[in-house]
C-alpha cells in the first residue's frame, strides 16, 4: 500500500520563529523529518505551513536539489489532494525529532498506529493521550481520515485533530521506546543539543583497520562537525578521495615521491567522513557507488606507479615486481575476506599501507617499504585463507 507523509511546519518556539527551522546537524529541524519520512519510503511528503519564509523555503530548495520531493501546503483541502485515496498517511509532529529507526517502524505498520512515551516528568511536553501515555509525535493515520477531518475541522490544529480521531477509530499503541528510542519535542536550539550528539555518533559507521580505529577518529569527528553545516555532498567527497589517489599514483611514476605520499595521506579519511555525512541526511552512499568501488584499485595503481618508478631509477625490476605482487595478494585477501569480522582489524588494508610508507619515506627506502608491504599482504592473504577455511569444530 503506498504511503505519503505529512508534516507540521507551522508552530513557534521559544524565539517566535518556526520549531521546523531549528537547527539541527547543519541543517534544520524539518530537513531531518523529511528525511527521515523519505528514507521510510513515503511519497509524497507534504508540509503545512501557515507562511513560508525565506529560511524555510531555503530548506525546501536543498531537500529538492537533493533529490527528495517536497510539498508545502498552506490549505488542509489542497494537502488531502496530494494523497492517492485509499493510501496511509505518515504523520510527524511539529517541532518533534524522532529517531529514524522509530519512524521506518511505524511507516512499516499495516494499520493505523500511534507511537506513544510515558506520561512522566521527561515526556510532559507531549501532548497527553490518556492517564498513561503521550504522542510521541509519529503515527499512521488513513488518507480516508485525513479528508474527513479536514471537513470538520474549522479553528482545531490538524494533528491534534487527526491525532484523536486515529485512535477514536481504534488505531494501535506502540511505545516509542521498543520501536527505536524516545523522541524529542524541540521548543528551542539547546534542546536539539543532546539529539545533534546521539545523531553524530550513531552515524560513526565500521572502523575496519586499525588505521581508522585509532589514528583518524579526531580528524574525521572534527571534519565531520565542519562539513555537516555545509553544502558539500557525499558523492564529491568520495570523488576527491578517488582523485587524490590517482595524483598520487600519477606523482609516484613521475618520481614525485613525497607529493604523492602526502595526497595519499589526505584522501585517507575521505570515504568515511562522506559516509557518516550520508547517515547524518538519511541517504547512505550505495553499495555498488563508482568511486567507492574504484579506490582499491586506485591504491593498488598507486603502489604499481611507486615500484615502476623504483625498478627504473633505483633497485632494478625487483621493486616493481614486489609491487606488482603486493597488489595481487592485496587484492586477493580483500575478496576472501568478504564478511570475516573477526582478526581483521590487523590485516592490510588502504590506508595501513598509506601510513606504513610514512617512516620508510623519511628514511628515503621507499624498495624496502615495498617488499614491506609484500610481505604485510602475503601474510595478511594466508591468515584469512587459514581462518575463512578451517575445519569448523
Amino acid at each position: 500500500m503506498a504511503v505519503g507523509a505529512l508534516i507540521g511546519a507551522y508552530q513557534e518556539d521559544d524565539s517566535g520563529g518556526l520549531r521546523a527551522l531549528l537547527p539541527l546537524a547543519g541543517r534544520t529541524l524539518l530537513e531531518y523529518q523529511v528525511r527521515c519520512a523519505a528514507a521510510a519510503g513515503a511519497a509524497p511528503i507534504v508540509v503545512i505551513v501557515q507562511h513560508v519564509p525565506q529560511a524555510l523555503q531555503d530548506s525546501f530548495e536543498r531537500l529538492r536539489l537533493d533529490g527528495v520531493g517536497v510539498f508545502p501546503v498552506s490549505d488542509v483541502d489542497e494537502a488531502v489532494s496530494r494523497f492517492e485515496a485509499g493510501s496511509m498517511i505518515l504523520l510527524i509532529g511539529d517541532g518533534v525529532a524522532p529517531s529514524a529507526e522509530l519512524v521506518a517502524a511505524i511507516a512499516e505498520e499495516p494499520e493505523p498506529a500511534v507511537a506513544t512515551v510515558p506520561d512522566d516528568e521527561p515526556h510532559s511536553s507531549f501532548e497527553r493521550i490518556d492517564a498513561e501515555s503521550r504522542w510521541a509525535g509519529v503515527a499512521m493515520v488513513d488518507a480516508h481520515l485525513l479528508g474527513s477531518t479536514a471537513a470538520m475541522l474549522g479553528d482545531w490544529d490538524l494533528q491534534s485533530t487527526l491525532l484523536r480521531r486515529t485512535l477514536q477509530e481504534g488505531a494501535i499503541r506502540l511505545p516509542a521506546e521498543d520501536s527505536g528510542g524516545d523522541p524529542l519535542l524541540a521548543e528551542s536550539a539547546e534542546d536539539l543539543g543532546d539529539f545533534q550528539r546521539r545523531l553524530l555518533i550513531g552515524s560513526r559507521g565500521l572502523r575496519p583497520d586499525w588505521v581508522s580505529r585509532y589514528l583518524l577518529p579526531p580528524a574525521e569527528e572534527f571534519a565531520t562537525e565542519q562539513l555537516m553545516e555545509t553544502g558539500v555532498k557525499p558523492a564529491w567527497l568520495m570523488w576527491a578521495a578517488l582523485a587524490l589517489t590517482l595524483g598520487g599514483a600519477f606523482c609516484f611514476s613521475r618520481g614525485w615521491l613525497a607529493a604523492g605520499l602526502i595526497l595519499l595521506l589526505i584522501s585517507m579519511p575521505l570515504d568515511l567522513i562522506a559516509s557518516r555525512l550520508a547517515t547524518l541526511r538519511l541517504k547512505p552512499l550505495a553499495v555498488r557507488m563508482l568511486s567507492r568501488l574504484a579506490l582499491w584499485p586506485a591504491a593498488g595503481l598507486a603502489l604499481v606507479a611507486l615500484g615502476w618508478w623504483e625498478a627504473r631509477h633505483v633497485s632494478g625490476w625487483g621493486a616493481f615486481v614486489s609491487a606488482v605482487g603486493a597488489a595481487a595478494f592485496a587484492e586477493a585477501a580483500r575478496i576472501e575476506r568478504s564478511g570475516m569480522q573477526d582478526g581483521e582489524l590487523w590485516l592490510l588494508s588502504r590506508r595501513s599501507a598509506i601510513v606504513l610508507a610514512i617512516p620508510f619515506s623519511l628514511a628515503g627506502a621507499w624498495t624496502s617499504y615495498i617488499v614491506g608491504i609484500l610481505i604485510y599482504a602475503a601474510l595478511s592473504f594466508f591468515i584469512v585463507q587459514h581462518v575463512r577455511h578451517q575445519p569448523s569444530s
